[in-house]
């Protein structure tokens, strides 16, 4: 078997480092084309759209060329968000979608995420088959069979046209003032567009990417800057995406912001009323907090967790029939409309709940009281097991004896940076902090 080339959310790296360069970007598209070219006709096609980053040019150019050396035509989307690319793959019936992005990550990461011909994000089966094929080398096209490549101009237009369509006809956002922070990122024409052809009064912030300022002070990572922007300008609500526009934060006209558990919290509380949440369930990850799971108990609505990341989600949602979910970093999934975690969505259904109940976004965005939760990182260098120390090993046990019946802790990798995330909730914020800094500090010894 290959080396792994996939985490949890596509190929992700620092640009020009491996596994994110040029020379792994063409054998991934010659690979990826490969894997999804099932005949020899040159009827096959891809969209490919990016983030705003410096190293996106290069990216794109190698995954054009590999992409075209297997015979696969490639559409180019320029910058869009990711949601767009799994709507367009679909809408556009590509057999391939591709989204050149590190999300919320700064500038100098970049990474590589693939959708299926259905929109969705490809299962682990179908990454290894094609991390297999970037190893192994593939076949390449005949010279009459090589690809084409073409700019594809109205993409941005089609993905607003249709994120349009997701707010009720009947909702008018006139009257609304409303901040929208891009993060510099693949959204900072689209989002302005949608919220400005609906009706509302735009406050942009993040709408200008040099290809090095993408999430750098702003977006949903870094949300002081449009909390700022609300109060500054009296605006009703603040909308920060990230820097490929799947994440969201709501900010409130207080400035208070809204994670992804409040959000979904009040969407799963309205679909429920209205008789539309399938499966009477939420879906999130279980970085969820505790107070969530407890609002949907005392609706009689269940929480059904599964491991972190938007993928993990979809893939129980579509399992499980449920068509809400997504995680407290951002990412709401609606299935009903979307195929993969999309900001500028949530945002809008956000506003058109504040439309349609005629409350303020204060209201509706503190729909339960929190668990204190904390959650720290630790990173280290690639080749180290810091997890594996004995010492280690030793505190998490400590720590998980202290936190019995009274909280609950989760210790991961995570699945884009090397980063060990270390999280626990607790009732008892001394008792929640001790546990938390013991493992913290043991993680960082273990890691030099």
């Amino acid at each position: 078997m290959a080396d792994k080339l996939f985490g949890t959310d596509g190929v992700r790296g620092m640009a020009n480092a491996h596994p994110m360069t040029a020379e792994i970007a063409l054998k991934l598209g010659a690979a990826a084309g490969r894997y999804f070219r099932t005949d020899g006709t040159n009827q096959h096609r891809v969209v490919i759209g990016k983030d705003t980053r410096l190293s996106g040019y290069m990216l794109e150019n190698a995954l054009t060329a590999g992409l075209a050396s297997t015979g696969m035509n490639v559409l180019l989307l320029g910058p869009v968000p990711t949601p767009a690319v799994g709507h367009l793959t679909h809408s556009m019936r590509a057999d391939l979608g591709i989204m050149i992005s590190a999300s919320h990550n700064p500038y100098h990461d970049n990474g590589i995420k693939f959708f299926g011909p259905d929109g969705f994000k490809l299962s682990d089966a179908a990454e290894e088959e094609i991390s297999d094929l970037v190893a192994n080398g593939v076949e390449l096209a005949s010279a009459e069979n090589i690809g084409r490549a073409k700019r594809v101009d109205e993409g941005r237009q089609r993905y607003v046209e249709f994120i349009k369509t997701t707010v009720p006809s009947a909702v008018r956002l006139n009257g609304l003032k409303i901040v929208i922070d891009c993060a510099n990122g693949a959204a900072y024409r689209a989002a302005p567009e949608a919220l400005w052809e609906l009706g509302a009064e735009v406050i942009p912030v993040g709408v200008a990417p040099n290809g090095k300022n993408i999430n750098l002070e702003c977006g949903s990572t870094a949300t002081r800057t449009a909390a700022e922007t609300v109060i500054a300008h009296g605006a009703d609500v603040g909308i920060c995406l990230d820097g490929d526009a799947d994440r969201v934060m709501i900010i409130d006209e207080t400035g208070k912001v809204a994670d992804g558990d409040q959000i979904m919290a009040m969407m799963a509380g309205r679909w429920a009323e209205a008789g539309r949440l399938k499966g009477g369930a939420l879906v999130a990850t279980v970085m969820s907090n505790l107070g969530l799971e407890r609002y949907l108990e005392g609706r009689g609505l269940a929480l059904e967790r599964t491991k972190v990341g938007d993928r993990y989600v979809v893939e129980r949602m579509r399992a499980g029939g449920f068509n809400l979910g997504g995680e407290q970093s951002g990412h709401i999934v609606m299935t009903d409309y979307a195929t993969t975690g999309d900001g500028l969505l949530a945002g809008l259904q956000f506003v058109a709940a504040m439309v349609q109940t005629g409350k303020r976004a204060s209201e509706l965005a503190s729909v339960f009281e929190t668990v204190p939760q904390m959650l720290k990182n630790v990173r280290y260098q690639a080749g180290q097991r810091p997890l594996e120390a004995q010492n280690v090993l030793n505190v998490i046990a400590e720590a998980e004896a202290d936190l019995s019946g009274k909280g609950r802790l989760l210790i991961r990798k995570s699945g884009t940076e090397p980063l060990i995330r270390v999280m626990a909730e607790c009732e008892d914020e001394g008792l929640l902090g001790d546990v938390v800094n013991r493992i913290v500090a043991e993680v960082e010894a273990a890691a030099g």
